[in-house]
């Protein structure tokens, strides 16, 4: 598992994006670990990704 900056570089997102995704949803999947220790795993971060592919500019509104 890793931390949240290294999860944000993962995936090119600030760790702000993440954090705002883990409060309105919409995000990768995370493990809390405590109150203060969030983690991710890869393979959620590379799910959460392989989810958001489209093949053109049409197929956006599936994404969304």
């Amino acid at each position: 598992m890793i931390g949240e900056i290294e999860a944000a570089s993962f995936i090119g997102y600030t760790v702000r994006a993440l954090q705002n995704w883990r409060v309105r949803g919409g995000g990768p999947r995370f493990v809390k670990v405590s109150a203060r220790s969030i983690r991710y795993r890869r393979r959620d971060l590379i799910a959460w990704a392989e989810a958001l592919l489209v093949s053109s500019t049409s197929d956006m509104s599936k994404a969304a």
